[in-house]
């Protein structure tokens, strides 16, 4: 069953959910934010789709399976502490470059990032699972 007004909210509020987790995701080793609340803002907006169109549907626009996404996030958060382990450092021992690119952009990436952006992909399966399961459930 569709929703005019859900459906068309949604195809608002999708974009913004996915702009503002990355925010998050981004500013996360400075500020407030970081994998885990990116994560959570990012899979409400799958949510939503699913809610408004259907899980087949919102499946189809995620391209990954979300536990494919948990073993990729799993492997990145895993791999952010190899670079500590080679310089001689205990495991996930923050390490930081800056990357300079004239005219565009200065900024300090580190390997918290890649942490972060490991457990967004963790916390973004492990809730699209579980919404896939209850709105199958529920049919």
């Amino acid at each position: 069953m569709s929703d005019l007004i859900l459906s068309t909210a949604t195809r608002f509020l999708m974009p913004l959910f996915l702009t503002f987790a990355v925010f998050l995701l981004l500013r996360g080793h400075n500020e407030p934010g970081g994998g885990f609340i990116a994560g959570l803002v990012a899979a409400a907006g799958f949510a939503l789709y699913s809610l408004a169109y259907s899980p087949g549907r919102m499946l189809q626009l995620l391209r990954v399976g979300p536990r494919t996404l948990i073993g990729w996030g799993l492997l990145l958060a895993a791999v952010s502490g190899l670079p500590a382990l080679a310089a001689g450092m205990p495991f996930l021992t923050a390490l930081w470059a800056k990357v300079h690119i004239p005219g565009l952009v200065n900024l300090k990436v580190g390997s918290p990032l890649i942490f972060d952006v490991g457990v967004f992909l963790v916390v973004v399966g492990v809730v699209l699972t579980v919404v896939v399961a209850l709105q199958e459930e529920e049919v």
